[in-house]
């Protein structure tokens, strides 16, 4: 067997000369795209919801939102099983699909049951899609550390939240426009906030709550556009509001009390400093309403206020 076979191959050897050239690039080829690594991916197809419900304990995370994923999902095509895990302020639902499903298929086919049981959800509640990554895909760690007596802007010395900033703000973006990379996830520091703390003795001696806090704070945020005006070759932007700015909030927003006048809100609440918000060229202001509104105009006009009464009482 052996002597025919070392026969053949000198009787052939033009043919068995192209067939070990042409194993040898095949092998060349599969080299360069076959992916080699340390400790190799063997992770199935999985797809990661994760669900952040802060001050929901395990229980009421698996009641409420753990169970009403895991049925939205069930029964999706190729899907092998489903795994779970709720803990205090997290619910987190794996599934994994057949081997060979593709993975951007199968992110799809999950996104579009999560825009379905959203309304099924506790208010406030949003399921994420986990990152094209496993625990295995982890290949970097650094740390954002400034130089031995390095000062910031306002010539003091870096602090741990201007150091979070800088990470999420420049490092992080730059990283993950890199291609391979999925996500970069970030650890440690302090995460810059600005925080109003009431003073509860205070608002309620002005009869307000916690929700009158609230809700100025939220329509004070709020902006709405009303077009633009053109004059003289020009754009006049105009806005519906006024130009909100942190450090004088407090001195716009008031809450009025039964008897006690204009209460204002620089009294019951402190509030950090922040950065103002960007002006615009025109302002739109609605216009005055009620009776009372039209006996102070009728009054500065000379005329006869509407419904009686003197200008003296209403000016």
């Amino acid at each position: 067997m052996l002597e025919r076979i070392v026969y053949i191959s000198i009787a052939q050897r033009w043919t068995v000369m192209f067939a070990v050239i042409g194993l040898c690039a095949l092998g060349a080829y599969n080299f360069q795209r076959l992916p080699i690594d340390a400790v190799p991916d063997i992770t199935n197809v999985q797809v990661q919801i994760n669900t952040e419900a802060p001050g929901f304990s395990p229980l009421e995370a698996e009641q409420r939102v753990t169970f009403a994923v895991e049925t939205a999902i069930a029964g999706l095509p190729r899907l092998e099983h489903t795994r779970s895990i709720s803990r205090y302020g997290l619910s987190q639902v794996t599934a994994v699909f057949e081997d060979g499903t593709d993975l951007y298929f199968a992110r799809q086919l999950i996104n579009e049951r999560i825009q379905q049981v959203k309304d099924q959800l506790p208010k406030g509640l949003e399921p994420e899609l986990g990152p094209i990554a496993t625990g295995l895909g982890e290949i970097y760690m650094y740390t954002v550390e400034p130089k031995p007596g390095a000062k910031n802007a306002e010539g003091a010395e870096w602090s741990s939240t201007e150091l979070r900033t800088l990470q999420d703000w420049v490092v992080r973006p730059q990283l993950r426009n890199i291609p391979g990379v999925t996500e970069v996830n970030t650890i440690g520091g302090f995460v810059k906030q600005f925080h109003v703390t009431p003073y509860p003795q205070k608002l309620l001696a002005f009869g307000l709550t916690i929700r009158d806090v609230m809700e100025a704070l939220s329509s004070n945020n709020s902006n709405a556009g009303a077009g633009y005006i053109e004059r003289s070759g020009e754009q006049y932007l105009i806005r519906r509001g006024e130009p909100s700015w942190p450090s004088d909030t407090h001195r716009r927003r008031r809450r009025r009390s039964p008897g006690r006048g204009a209460a204002n809100g620089r009294r019951h609440r402190e509030r950090t400093r922040g950065r103002p918000r960007n002006r615009v060229h025109a302002r739109w202001r609605e216009q005055p309403h009620g009776l009372a509104a039209r006996q102070r105009e009728a009054c500065r006009s000379k005329q006869e206020p509407p419904g009686g009464g003197r200008c003296k009482d209403h000016v």
